[in-house]
């Protein structure tokens, strides 16, 4: 049998019916006050995510002739502002916009400048000024800081994602795996460890999780019953309806999850393939699909959360943003300012976040990149501070260390 890895390492990450997304949570919610009921999910979305056609900036005079066959026309884009608008394959987040409920960050950057996906990703989950600076995520550590209870879990598979390693435990939930496939193996597994004074409560606490996703699953059920089926037929269009499918499945669940009343506090969840060096698209296409599947999960999540949801923030960061201009191949490559998007029923309505550098050839950052104007340290650091109660000081020095100089956003919840 396969030795279980160390309980102080313990999350996921974990393959949602291969569209590469998994998820994690910690944190049990704390007692019944007001803080205790606001929840935060971070989606990472790994590989680069293109800020530019995420909320393509069509009011830009410089945005079309930059971005030339993988342009948003503006009459397809989903208006915000005079400036920017939504990606069409974001409707469901643009009607959240509508109700004031959706808002975009759209230059920030992590501090890192390397345009490298492991450095990058590394700086953007420690919460660090540089990569390899810490061994422990910055959720992890602001859990830590809110006092959050020790969970105890048990995981199958990979290593926790740097975000949510550190002192505070871990419990995870791989979708679309059950445990071997065996309905025995939880009943035979706990008898064997049953007296193991540490992996006997870690089993336990990992069984606890199944039963909770099947618990969630099963509210989830009449919803997802109530959806379209995906129209039979192959092709590019079939597979993301599928995705789409896929993605609000994973989302409801995670929402059955978080609305127990023993249930996590904050979610972690990654999205991968983003890193569109060529065939990018515009309208429709390889980022598109990539684009509809995170509209579908955070659908997913604002169905499934009911009355939840207006306690709720949730926040989409990619480790860089993509080059301004089109490459040879009809993609981007790796550059630096990228858009953020917030979310959630607890967010205060307002217009950008950030300010917008504009994409004249003078003002873009090595003369090739969306120059950020945010650090997404500031941004995160207004999300914890006004939406999770943190305090300055466990932010600038626990948090995010030796970050003093870093100010946090306001006016976000």
């Amino acid at each position: 049998m396969t030795a279980l890895a160390s309980p102080t390492r313990r999350a996921l990450l974990a393959a949602g019916a291969g569209f590469g997304v998994s998820l994690s949570f910690m944190g049990r919610a704390r007692a019944a006050d007001g803080l205790g009921r606001k929840k935060l999910v971070v989606i990472v979305a790994r590989g680069a995510m293109d800020g530019l056609s995420a909320a393509p900036p069509v009011g830009d005079p410089d945005y079309a002739g930059l971005r030339g066959r993988i342009a948003i026309p503006a009459e397809a884009a989903l208006k915000l502002d005079e400036t920017f608008g939504l990606h069409p394959a974001l409707a469901g987040i643009h009607g959240l916009a509508r109700k004031g409920q959706a808002r975009i960050a759209p230059a920030v950057a992590s501090p890192d400048r390397a345009r490298s996906h492991f450095e990058a990703q590394d700086v953007l989950e420690s919460g660090a000024a540089a990569a390899y600076g810490t061994s422990s995520g910055f959720l992890n550590r602001a859990l830590e800081a809110m006092g959050g209870h020790r969970v105890e879990a048990l995981s199958v598979g990979t290593t926790a994602p740097l975000i949510l390693r550190g002192k505070v435990q871990t419990a995870s939930w791989s979708p679309g795996r059950e445990t071997d496939g065996n309905p025995r193996l939880p009943a035979i597994l706990g008898d064997l460890y049953a007296g193991d004074p540490l992996l006997g409560p870690a089993l336990a606490q990992g069984l606890e999780t199944e039963a909770m996703v099947a618990m969630a699953r099963k509210d989830a059920a009449p919803a997802a019953a109530g959806m379209a089926p995906a129209a039979s037929g192959g092709g590019l269009q079939a597979l993301a309806r599928q995705g789409r499918a896929a993605a609000e499945g994973v989302g409801r669940t995670t929402a059955g999850l978080m609305r127990r009343p023993d249930g996590p506090q904050v979610v972690a969840l990654s999205i991968d393939g983003w890193d569109t060096h060529a065939n990018q698209g515009a309208v429709e296409g390889q980022l598109a699909g990539r684009l509809s599947y995170l509209d579908a999960l955070v659908m997913g999540l604002h169905d499934g959360l009911g009355e939840t949801w207006k306690d709720t923030i949730v926040v989409t960061a990619t480790e860089f943003g993509r080059t301004a201009r089109v490459n040879g191949t009809g993609g981007t490559d790796h550059g630096t300012g990228s858009t953020a998007l917030v979310m959630g029923g607890a967010l205060k309505p307002g217009g950008v976040i950030g300010d917008w550098p504009t994409l004249k050839p003078a003002a873009l950052f090595e003369g090739r990149d969306t120059r950020p104007t945010l650090d997404l340290r500031g941004l995160f650091k207004g999300v914890l501070a006004e939406h999770l109660g943190l305090d300055r000081r466990a932010l600038d020095t626990t948090v995010f260390p030796d970050s003093a100089d870093v100010a946090a956003a306001t006016g976000l919840a």
